[in-house]
């Protein structure tokens, strides 16, 4: 039995990981934060329980490379395009804003230049293993302060090869520019040859291991992917985590990823908890107690700092104030890889013993205060920009005769959000000849969409100002669209206030969040949790065979229960309440008639439509205009006519039937 003592430790950490865990969970703090404050005590500046400090870092390790695996599972080779302008210009501004903003500063405080410079490129990387679990968590990796934290979070750590290799420079310790431009050359060719992989070699890999339905092979083949990369990525200077990140990405675009994902995750979860103790470690408390003003005033100083940076680069590039703010105090801290690069730096003399403890202090508090800052990065952007009244419009303030053109529309629909469901409701909208407006926080799809001709606005939907441009007092429908919980929240609650009478609906993730967007006044909420479910046993139930009527009837016995227990009762007129006792189960649809069905081209009564379906005609719209309401018996019923129908649901199937063309016998 090899190393006894580390057994004995990982007994020791997971004890205390534990009951931390189930504390912070009753005080609703974060467990991360109880993760540093559990290495911090057990570590060698604590209390001294760990012996195996290098083995627990080497586990810790694993942690990082599976937390940056999963995160690229969850993405794709096309989503990381779609982040190019993020990555390079983004990710670009901030390192090189941040970099040269510290190494001023720490050289203004009489530090060599060498030193400056090195300093600068340790408060330069963000956390990515934090940010991203705690984005992840609360489910906010899709939204636009999110892909804004990623795109800048793969850039600086493209960035940590270039700087590994610069430090022994910079304590005058030799190496060259050739040398760097080898390892850079090398690099690229890595990921050339991961992205030539992704389409050749890895499907077929996958492809034998599933073939299997031995689930261990298949787990040890994505584990072995995984490892396999992110030790290829370190042999040609990159980091191991961004070799996982890779591979996450190479899989993500396999029919395979889903069940990678469900697989990894329980291991990531163990060895990602020992990262954040393994941080906490290297801590010593005793520099706090030595240095309170100095080591406070830095740790305020580095978040000021890279929340200004994050926020500027992010609004240059387009983003609401909301969303610049937002992602400003998400990558606000100092990352895991500056821990790699200081310890380069320390051998290179460019750190003492005592600026290392610093800078280790600075670090582990930042990354402390992540979780809360994060907290409450919405909520502050959104005061942010309530106070900056006319900024949204910066960068996408529509010309006179588009204003004049937006004043002038009424009825119409105001989608929130441009993404898939945004694009494919418009298409409709454009088709059916239905008004709509479209508002999206992203100022280069705004740009892209405006110049095609689609009646779009850039800004945040949550201003009052945004929706009054928009015509939200005049509207009918609003749409949202989005993929930020808290944003929709507050689009819902700013529309209702500015338009008591419009009809919402909302596309939210999750069932959990229907309940508070109803009671924010959103009139329908379109979980995709609920329609997936619905979508998947439709389709089991097809595959064996079950008639229609069925299914249909299934469908609609779910859709009542989720009505019953999710949807909150109505806050009504007493007219409606009256009514509806005595419509149970009764409802009011909209059919058109369409070209030979048996109804068509003939009188209510000759058709025996009332007879044969059961349900009641109660008004005709005929396709050339001319409302009848209440149509007798003599009223016919012509191709293209739309017909408002009551009945149950089984009437209104039937009726559905006599409106359809014919099925040849």
């Amino acid at each position: 039995m090899s190393t006894p003592g580390l057994l004995s430790d990982l007994l020791i950490l997971f004890s205390l990981c534990v009951a931390v865990a189930l504390a912070f969970h009753r005080l609703r703090l974060p467990p991360i934060v109880g993760f540093l404050i559990t290495g911090v005590v057990s570590g060698p500046y604590g209390f001294g329980l760990i012996r195996n400090v290098p083995d627990v870092e080497a586990l810790a390790e694993v942690g990082v490379i599976l937390l940056l695996f999963t995160v690229g599972l969850e993405f794709s080779l096309l989503d990381l395009a779609r982040l190019r302008t993020l990555l390079f210009f983004g990710g670009g501004g901030q390192v090189l804003l941040t970099l040269g903003a510290t190494t001023l500063a720490t050289h203004a405080l009489g530090l060599a230049w060498p030193v400056a410079i090195f300093l600068g490129m340790l408060v330069t990387l963000s956390s990515t293993a934090i940010v991203l679990r705690l984005y992840a968590e609360r489910d906010e990796l899709a939204t636009l302060y999110g892909n804004a934290a990623v795109g800048i979070l793969i850039f600086q750590d493209l960035c940590v090869v270039p700087m590994v290799l610069l430090t022994p420079i910079l304590g005058g310790q030799g190496g060259n520019l050739s040398s760097l431009g080898g390892t850079l050359l090398e690099a690229a060719l890595f990921l050339i040859g991961a992205l030539v992989a992704a389409r050749l070699v890895v499907p077929r890999i996958l492809h034998l291991a599933a073939g299997t339905r031995r689930r261990e092979i298949f787990l040890l083949t994505i584990v072995l992917l995984c490892l396999g990369t992110a030790w290829a990525s370190a042999r040609v200077g990159l980091s191991l985590a961004l070799g996982a990140f890779i591979a996450g990405l190479v899989i993500a675009d396999s029919e395979y990823s889903q069940q990678a994902l469900s697989d990894v995750i329980p291991l990531r979860d163990v060895f990602n908890s020992l990262f954040f103790v393994s941080i906490g470690m290297l801590f010593d408390i005793r520099t706090i107690v030595r240095s309170p003003l100095l080591v406070v005033g830095a740790i305020a100083g580095v978040i000021l700092l890279k929340f200004t940076v994050t926020t500027g680069v992010s609004a240059a590039l387009g983003q609401s104030i909301r969303t610049a703010v937002t992602a400003g105090f998400g990558l606000a801290q100092i990352g895991e890889f500056s821990f790699v690069l200081s310890a380069a730096g320390s051998s290179a003399g460019l750190l003492t013993p005592q600026l290392n403890q610093v800078f280790l202090a600075v670090a582990v508090g930042t990354m402390a205060l992540t979780p809360t800052l994060i907290m409450v990065a919405p909520a502050v952007g959104a005061f942010v920009e309530l106070h900056t009244r006319g900024s949204w419009a910066r960068l996408g303030t529509p010309t006179p005769a588009e204003q004049a053109k937006s004043a002038a529309v009424s009825d119409h629909v105001i989608i929130a959000g441009f993404g898939f469901n945004g694009r494919n409701l418009a298409r409709v909208l454009r088709n059916t000849s239905i008004p709509y407006r479209v508002i999206d926080a992203n100022a280069r799809v705004a740009r892209q969409e405006r110049r095609v001709g689609e009646p779009i606005l850039y800004g945040d939907a949550s201003s009052s100002e945004v929706l009054h441009h928009a015509g939200i007092e005049r509207a009918r429908v609003l749409v949202v669209a989005i993929s930020d919980a808290a944003a929709t929240r507050r689009i819902v609650a700013v529309a209702r206030r500015l338009n008591p009478h419009v009809h919402i609906i909302v596309r939210t993730r999750y069932l959990r969040e229907m309940q508070t967007v109803l009671a924010l006044g959103g009139g329908e909420v379109v979980p995709e949790e609920f329609e997936t479910a619905i979508e998947i046993f439709t389709r089991v139930l097809r595959r064996y065979l079950v008639p229609r009527d069925l299914i249909d009837r299934e469908v609609h016995e779910v859709r009542r229960e989720h009505d019953e227990m999710y949807r909150p009762l109505p806050d009504a007129a007493v007219r409606v309440d009256e009514i509806s006792r005595f419509l149970t189960d009764v409802t009011l649809v909209v059919m058109r008639v369409e070209r030979g069905a048996a109804a068509a081209d003939a009188p209510l009564a000759d058709t025996r439509f009332r007879e044969r379906s059961g349900s009641t005609v109660v008004a005709i719209q005929h396709e050339g205009g001319g409302l009848v309401a209440s149509p007798s018996g003599d009223d016919p019923l012509t191709a293209g006519d739309t017909v408002l129908l009551m009945g149950t649901t089984d009437q209104l199937e039937r009726a559905a039937t006599l409106l359809r063309p014919r099925v040849p016998a």
